[in-house]
């Protein structure tokens, strides 16, 4: 490509970089993106998109093994686990495909090739040890991503110890499998793998699941996969492994006591770390704090022109947070008037079954923050719709400074709780208090009734509980 100085150029094609790139051609900057391996990044081809195909078919398998309960004959009853495979691979390279449409829909060049800070306003482009282009642009947009973090010890093989990456493509289905990590990455395979069979045990250091929900969420949602049949062990360390075979010997520390469990596969989803290395940050004032890349409310690095997004800038670690970002910096370069990212406006998902999802604080953060508080909850049992959908198990959980009626929080378990959280991230976005809650009108029968019964139960004006 003889064409090399652009206004912007993007390093990565994530949530964040391909959203910086669309919103920087929509507003006229002339843009490049420089991709190392898959359009749309791990996200769409290695994490969110597939994860949640795979759990659509855990869920679809599970339904079916529960006819019964709705009137409905079902027998013979199975799965094909390289066609669940298949279908998650098919549905991740039709959305890539998109991606890469519309990068061409808005006059975006893309670069194949890792891309490398080499000097102000310029960036290298290599492939296979070559380099391909030297780029220049007033601005760079650093969208480089995170990958699992490895811990001592439990190094991935590929074969008896996988990351998200194994995870995602498994060969066979594991009769009995060890997750490292309670997150929202590691209960989610916890969740498939338990649904299609294994005998999942789930390891997390910290004293809860789920740690960075609300606890009395948290709480529920151990109760409800222990029924499910996972063994849950919190407060929990893995010490160390021994492979013989085709299995591994865990070893657990709990409470000052060990046990050693034995399983067909570990899945390590114990956090990430930013993919900091190899683009050229020696020599540049950025700083690098905990592996990400620090950077200010504008996504400004301490390099003049350079920034930085997404999983690579800290947490949340969230697609829907790179791409929000990406608009932000973006608007800012072009001149725009954007609003800082408020991180307490930002919805968390979890796609387990049950789901969860969550916006805000947490009632302990709440407290301790010094707010004077209303809390309301109220159960999915409660719920004519939930209960006709045969998915009376979830609860939803309301938080509401009791001095202005500011909502600061909502937690919710439960149906579809990841597609009604948005109700809520809206409503605090729009700095709303209890009364506009409660003077909304919810329709019947729905599931998001629950979110309006949580708000009038934190005022004592809950009806149907």
């Amino acid at each position: 490509m003889s064409d090399t100085s652009f206004d912007l150029i993007v390093v990565g094609s994530g949530p964040g970089g391909y959203v910086a790139a669309i919103r920087a051609a929509q507003l006229g900057l002339k843009t490049a993106v420089v991709e190392r391996e898959h359009l749309g990044g791990i996200c769409l081809n290695w994490g969110c998109i597939p994860t949640k195909a795979l759990l659509r078919s855990a869920e679809v398998y599970r339904n079916m093994q529960h006819a019964a309960s709705y009137g409905l004959a079902a027998t013979g009853i199975s799965y094909d686990l390289p066609k669940v495979v298949e279908r998650s691979r098919k549905v991740a390279n039709q959305l890539s495909a998109g991606v890469k449409g519309l990068l061409k829909k808005n006059k975006v060049t893309v670069f194949d090739g890792a891309g490398k800070l080499a000097g102000a306003g310029k960036v290298t482009v290599s492939k296979n040890g070559a380099t391909v282009a030297d780029l220049t642009a007033k601005n760079i947009i650093l969208a480089t991503g995170a990958r699992a973090r490895v811990l001592p010890g439990l190094e991935p093989d590929g074969k008896l110890v996988w990351t998200y990456k194994e995870a995602l493509v498994p060969n066979t289905m594991p009769k009995r499998l060890l997750v490292v990590g309670s997150g929202a990455i590691g209960i989610e395979f916890a969740s498939f793998f338990n649904a299609l069979g294994s005998d999942v045990t789930v390891v997390e250091v910290m004293d809860r699941v789920l740690p960075v929900e609300d606890e009395e969420i948290s709480a529920f949602a151990k109760k409800s996969f222990e029924k499910q049949g996972m063994k849950i062990r919190t407060s929990a360390a893995v010490k160390g492994l021994k492979k013989a075979g085709e299995e591994v010997t865990v070893t657990v520390e709990a409470g000052g006591k060990t046990e050693e469990i034995v399983v067909d596969s570990v899945i390590v989803a114990a956090g990430i770390v930013g993919n900091v290395e190899g683009i050229g940050l020696e020599g540049t004032r950025i700083k690098v704090e905990k592996t990400h890349v620090v950077i200010n409310e504008w996504g400004e690095t301490g390099e003049p022109g350079v920034y930085a997004i997404g999983d690579l800038a800290g947490p949340p670690w969230l697609a829907h947070k790179a791409s929000h970002e990406a608009i932000i910096v973006v608007e800012k370069i072009a001149g725009k008037h954007p609003h800082p990212l408020n991180t307490l406006n930002i919805p968390g998902c979890t796609y387990c079954h049950p789901q969860v999802a969550s916006v805000g604080l947490t009632e302990k953060k709440a407290k301790e923050l010094g707010y004077e508080l209303k809390v309301g909850h109220f159960p999915f049992i409660g719920n004519g719709k939930a209960i006709a959908l045969g998915e009376a198990e979830g609860m939803v959980k309301s938080v509401f400074d009791a001095k202005t009626g500011e909502l600061l929080g909502a937690h919710m378990i439960g149906a579809e709780v990841t597609e009604l959280i948005q109700g809520y991230t809206v409503g605090k976005t729009l700095e709303t208090t209890e009364a506009e809650l409660m003077e909304t009108v919810f329709p019947h029968p729905t599931l998001s009734e629950t979110m309006h019964e949580a708000v009038l139960d934190a005022y004592g004006r809950v009806i149907h509980f």
